[in-house]
């Protein structure tokens, strides 16, 4: 299977954030090599800019929200985007921005799946689940909530981005490394019945069961979106994110996860969210993160025929 041509979209905002500086995430992962380093593993890439989109007005939750006005504008110039991309044959990578905006991202893609007929796996990478609300949301931060607004949970400008709500269905997608779930969000996900890996999974059981499960029936048929919000890594590895959660996956682990989800060859649209380089050294996250998105276009650690 060929792979197609790679858009880089950069969507510099923060205003799903607690805290500034996810807006320089896009301009960190250029500067630190990213398009230069696909292009030396034979891809073609394209990046189409920066998004344009309101500014962070900074100012406190209303009902349950902080800034969601300018949270759906976001989300909508990353809807057009993605969808655009698709509809040309590329495969779309989300530079980001916080999570915030994988309503928009993911939105065009299940509605992408729909318009072909394929069917839609998605893998949340992440130290936090993201489904909470704005009745229990201890923020309202928006960029706590995007699982929930895909659900069919939120408000309406977003949770029917797509044009159909719920955007997903709970078989298509299953959060991995998850360590940090606020507890009005803990008795939402088991409602929900969603499929989580968390970190005490992995530690019982291994990356390599955990990615496995997560990855069990992708064929042919299949599109797979990764989204990969840098606060799954450990911070130890990956300190330039605005939440940092201990106990995260290590190096290895984390070039487990992205090289199993290569060896399917069905990678067909990627988020990467949450640098905050306000809160790096010199650029050391944004540098591992490329590797890291290497690894998902089949670089290998391993020697292998």
């Amino acid at each position: 299977m060929s792979m197609p041509s790679i858009t880089l979209i950069g969507a510099p905002t923060d205003v799903g954030a607690a805290d500034r500086g996810a807006s320089m995430g896009p301009e960190a992962l250029r500067v630190a090599g990213l398009r230069e380093a696909l292009i030396e593993r034979g891809l073609e890439v394209i990046d189409r800019g920066n998004l344009s989109g309101p500014i962070n007005p900074m100012r406190a939750a209303e009902d349950g929200y902080r800034h969601l006005a300018e949270v759906v504008a976001w989300n909508q110039a990353v809807y057009t985007a993605v969808a655009q991309t698709l509809a040309g044959g590329g495969l779309p990578i989300m530079l980001g921005g916080d999570h915030c905006l994988a309503v928009g991202s993911i939105g065009a893609v299940a509605a992408h799946c729909r318009a072909t007929g394929k069917n839609l796996r998605v893998l949340w990478l992440d130290a936090h689940a993201d489904f909470n609300t704005s009745q229990i949301t201890p923020s309202g931060n928006v960029h706590g909530m995007p699982v929930a607004c895909l659900f069919g949970i939120g408000p309406q400008a977003l949770v029917e981005m797509a044009g159909f709500t719920p955007i997903l269905q709970r078989e298509q997608i299953f959060q991995i490394g998850i360590r940090s779930v606020d507890p009005g969000e803990r008795r939402m996900v088991h409602e929900q019945r969603l499929s989580i890996f968390d970190m005490r999974y992995v530690d019982e059981h291994g990356m390599r069961r955990a990615m496995s499960e997560a990855l069990a029936g992708v064929d042919a048929d299949t599109h797979l979106h990764v989204s990969f919000d840098i606060d799954f890594l450990d911070p130890a590895i990956a300190p330039g994110v605005g939440t940092t959660v201990p106990g995260g996956p290590n190096y290895r682990e984390a070039q487990l996860c992205m090289e199993m989800i290569a060896d399917t060859g069905r990678l067909a649209s990627l988020d990467v969210v949450e640098l905050n380089p306000a809160f790096d050294d010199h650029n050391r996250t944004a540098k591992l993160a490329v590797d890291l998105i290497e690894s998902l276009f089949g670089k290998s650690t391993l020697m292998r025929a």
